[in-house]
């Protein structure tokens, strides 16, 4: 991708920035697995993964040779999340400090990869950054030692040392117990039923005046008024009913049958910011929202 013209149109910037998406596509479930374990959450990760795609289509446009795009790109989801982590988690030391010595798991430490791709995310912060780092990318995404060591500018005797003390660190945490949160508020159940009810008049009403709301991926908007387009969009729609959920101990609600997860802040006895994953069909894939009881 060259760069960018100074005089380059509104409809090119945006023509630019979907072709780069498209290009970035297959990778996204990928750079999503990497970024909800590194931070500790399907939500925050996708967070994450925005601040990497928007530093990614930036840099590459200055860019004289275009670079291996999976490498580069997790190379800045790597740093994004280490950024996020010195913002949310600052006592947390993100140094890599693992001995360089040449050490192999042993047979008996190693976390088959089924359990690694679906232990809670929150589990991973158990580990170091740097231990959290070369487990995801070996056991949950099948990255070579050597790609793991160039991604995460290690050597290699430091990968396979971080490997095998994250490795054997969940194994221990997998036969513990998780602590589970399922309820949510009495606002998200009344929401909840008159989403259902498609008495959209009612669901307003539960608004703050400045609510927000951010449909991930596509759009955003504020106020009551702007915010009432996107439940036209809905009543548009045939088939579907929401359930009250939790995910990463947000609340919300889970849209059946498509499976997405619509985030909701509650203010008082109100409603004051939404968030619909309904473009991110990879974040309730990774960790599947926790439905309450009626």
């Amino acid at each position: 991708m060259s760069t960018t013209p100074t005089n380059t149109t509104l409809p090119q910037l945006q023509q630019a920035r979907k072709d780069f998406l498209e290009l970035v596509a297959a990778l996204r479930p990928d750079l999503h697995r990497y970024c909800s374990r590194m931070v500790g959450s399907v939500i925050d990760g996708e967070d994450v993964v925005q601040e990497t795609l928007a530093r990614g289509y930036y840099e590459l446009s200055a860019l004289q040779n275009p670079p291996a795009l999976r490498s580069w790109l997790f190379r800045i989801a790597h740093n994004r999340a280490l950024d996020y982590l010195r913002l949310r988690r600052p006592s947390e030391p993100l140094e890599n400090q693992e001995e360089a010595t040449d050490i192999e798991s042993d047979p008996g430490n190693l976390l088959p990869r089924e359990q690694a791709v679906t232990l809670a995310m929150a589990r991973f912060l158990e580990l170091a950054p740097s231990q959290r780092s070369c487990v995801i990318l070996k056991d949950v995404l099948d990255y070579s030692l050597e790609e793991i060591a160039l991604s995460l500018d290690l050597t290699l005797p430091a990968v396979k040392a971080a490997l095998h003390r994250g490795r054997t660190r969940l194994k221990s945490l997998v036969m513990q117990p998780e602590a589970t949160l399922v309820d949510v508020s009495p606002t998200v159940h009344r929401y909840a039923s008159l989403f259902n009810d498609r008495n959209w008049d009612a669901v307003r009403d539960l608004l703050i005046d400045d609510v927000r709301l951010e449909v991930v991926d596509a759009t955003s908007r504020r106020g009551r008024k702007e915010v009432g387009v996107y439940f036209t969009n809905y009543a548009g729609r045939t088939g579907w009913r929401v359930i009250p959920a939790r995910l990463d101990g947000r609340e919300g609600l889970l849209v059946l049958p498509s499976g997405n997860f619509v985030e909701l802040t509650v203010q008082g006895e109100r409603i004051a910011q939404i968030r619909d994953f309904h473009h991110v069909p990879y974040l309730t894939a990774e960790s599947q929202p926790k439905v309450t009881g009626s």
